[in-house]
């Protein structure tokens, strides 16, 4: 989880800055370069899986106050051994907005969603159609004209995911906890805004040193919620552990790496194309691993939502 968010779109790094990553491998094949944007992508899916495995034995917003934490230690590390710029302070401020929304709205969210009992599938499903979300909200303010097929994939996108929130079973609407919605809308509404401003504020900052003071702003706001709205208690079980360092590095260290390596080698705009895949794998991981199940009409809705978010993705022939 996006990991970490910063594996969430690539569009939210556009123009970011790699650090000097002399630490990378120099001698891949291309075929085995060609398959890192999609392997980038496939380890996103897996945020929502790690959160389903944390949460049975911590609250969310501590789950993520420790994440951030040990979030902050690795790109710590990280800096040194990257030797990344260091920001300006006009940079620092901007990094810390954007951890608020992409991370901590976008994080806080859905960990909140899924410990209210939304399965992992749908909770994938739906802030997986952030790039409508993001096409719409640039198209209304005059920034980008949309194709007649960019529309059609949100026309999709909405029926799609209408269809799914009303099918029946464990993904049917009436199973669902209208404050796990909630969160869920407020995670993709934080991740699209988050992509703008990102985009808009965040060209030329180092990735290493930007992602650090979003985390940093991050632990601060999950530090409050949790000393505020929890009970702070822990079951310190082995799912817990092997979960948060999942988390941190399976997730926030090896997608950064990823990125960064992606940047260098000039394969870093095709993650977009990819985030279609996102939904079905996780809801493909969550059967597997959790039994979450999957009427037809669920199903047929599942597919119609990843074709919109395809059609709106895909590049202009």
């Amino acid at each position: 989880m996006r990991r970490n968010v910063l594996s969430a779109s690539h569009t939210a790094y556009s123009g970011a800055k790699s650090s000097q990553n002399s630490l990378m491998p120099r001698t891949l094949p291309p075929r085995l370069i060609a398959l890192v944007p999609l392997l980038f992508v496939l380890l996103w899916s897996t945020g929502f899986i790690g959160a389903k495995y944390a949460l049975p034995y911590i609250e969310p917003f501590n789950v993520l106050f420790y994440r951030m934490l040990l979030n902050l230690a690795a790109f710590a590390l990280l800096i040194r051994l990257f030797n990344a710029k260091p920001l300006t302070l006009s940079q620092k401020g901007h990094q810390l907005v954007v951890g608020l929304l992409i991370h901590a709205g976008y994080l806080g969210g859905v960990f909140a969603a899924i410990k209210l009992d939304m399965p992992a599938g749908l909770t994938a499903l739906i802030v997986g159609l952030q790039p409508l979300l993001t096409a719409l909200i640039t198209w209304g303010s005059g920034k980008e004209q949309l194709r007649r097929l960019q529309w059609f994939g949100l026309v999709l996108g909405i029926v799609g995911i209408s269809i799914v929130l009303d099918g029946n079973g464990r993904l049917g609407f009436s199973t669902i906890d209208p404050w796990a919605l909630l969160a869920v809308f407020v995670a993709l509404f934080a991740i699209s805004l988050g992509t703008l401003y990102q985009k808009h504020f965040g060209a030329g900052t180092d990735l290493l040193s930007g992602s650090f003071y979003q985390y940093l702003a991050t632990a601060v706001v999950m530090g409050l919620l949790t000393w505020q709205f929890e009970t702070g208690e822990v079951d310190w079980q082995l799912p817990l552990i092997l979960s948060l360092a999942w988390l941190v590095l399976g997730l926030s260290v090896s997608a950064i790496l990823l990125l960064l390596f992606m940047i260098r080698e000039g394969e870093s705009s095709k993650v977009a194309s990819y985030f279609y895949l996102v939904p079905p794998t996780t809801a493909l991981e969550a059967w597997l691993l959790f039994d979450e199940q999957f009427t037809l009409e669920a199903l047929l809705g599942v597919g119609i939502t990843v074709l919109g978010v395809y059609l709106v993705l895909k590049r202009k022939s």
